[in-house]
């Protein structure tokens, strides 16, 4: 096999958008919008999400959040964040898609999707988010659903159409890592191992709860096709340097579930054999 290198990480494939970074990340909680653009830089992503939200578009002066991004090198992806129900998230969909479509940018064409269940924990609300996303499928959204970590509703949400399923490494914002590594490979199966009924090409993006670029490693080592993130950058002490972090992680993750791990043993195995002739010289 021929020498890699991280720029050997191939495109990830998202409904119409074919992405040279496997990165996702956000444009919220950062200090400045100045530091918001670094670490967006650093982070090499190809697309970044917005909530589309008026509250979270726009800042205390009434300027806009798109005026902050360079929006001929990233393709937005306008997230529902905030909806609670899926007739918000829907209407915020639309909108999203109408913002974009006036500033001539690609994203308008798909959206992530997000109907929370309650304040505190931030959770998807299951039924919303199967509702919105049937309903956004047949209005012509590339869905790229967020969801809990239930392989069974990861299921329902890919046979209702969504082009992606994104479920919860832990909830939004916890920087708890991947709280469940176990049901979000059950979820890689489900979706991906033709076996069982999965398709190879289907796209799974580990979204939410991710703290450390190991967070992200571990994601891909099990398997996901990306990794979508926020917080873990913008609240770091060092957004930019984080987002650098995080970019490496992703491709070596990508590099390490693909290189194959060895099995995992209860007991050692020697790395040198224990038989064998030791060649002593002479005189010595």
């Amino acid at each position: 096999m021929p020498t890699m290198t991280a720029s050997d990480v191939t495109p990830l494939t998202v409904g119409p958008f074919t992405l040279d970074s496997r990165l996702i990340v956000g444009t919220g909680k950062y200090e400045t919008w100045d530091v918001m653009a670094d670490a967006l830089d650093a982070s090499g992503a190809s697309a970044i999400t917005v909530a589309v939200r008026r509250e979270r578009l726009l800042d205390d002066e009434g300027r806009s959040l798109l005026d902050a991004i360079d929006l001929s090198r990233y393709i937005v992806l306008p997230n529902t964040a905030g909806c609670f129900d899926a007739a918000d998230a829907i209407r915020v969909a639309r909108l999203g898609r109408e913002l974009l479509s006036q500033v001539d940018n690609p994203g308008a064409q798909w959206v992530k999707l997000e109907v929370l269940g309650d304040k505190a924990t931030l959770l998807p609300d299951p039924v919303g988010t199967l509702e919105a996303c049937k309903e956004l499928v047949a209005d012509g959204f590339s869905v790229l659903c967020y969801t809990s970590d239930d392989p069974i509703m990861a299921v329902r949400l890919r046979d209702a159409g969504a082009t992606s399923v994104m479920p919860a490494g832990s909830p939004i914002g916890s920087g708890r890592g991947i709280a469940n590594p176990a049901s979000i490979r059950i979820i890689h199966d489900l979706l991906k191992d033709p076996a069982m009924g999965g398709d190879p090409e289907y796209p799974l993006i580990v979204d939410a709860g991710v703290g450390t670029p190991s967070d992200v490693t571990l994601a891909m080592e099990l398997g996901a096709d990306g990794v979508l993130l926020n917080t873990g950058i913008a609240h770091a002490k060092h957004p930019v340097q984080m987002a650098h972090a995080m970019r490496l992680a992703c491709d070596s993750g990508w590099h390490g579930y693909r290189a194959g791990r060895i099995s995992t043993k209860l007991y050692a195995s020697a790395s040198s054999p224990w038989t064998g002739t030791i060649n002593v010289i002479p005189g010595e």
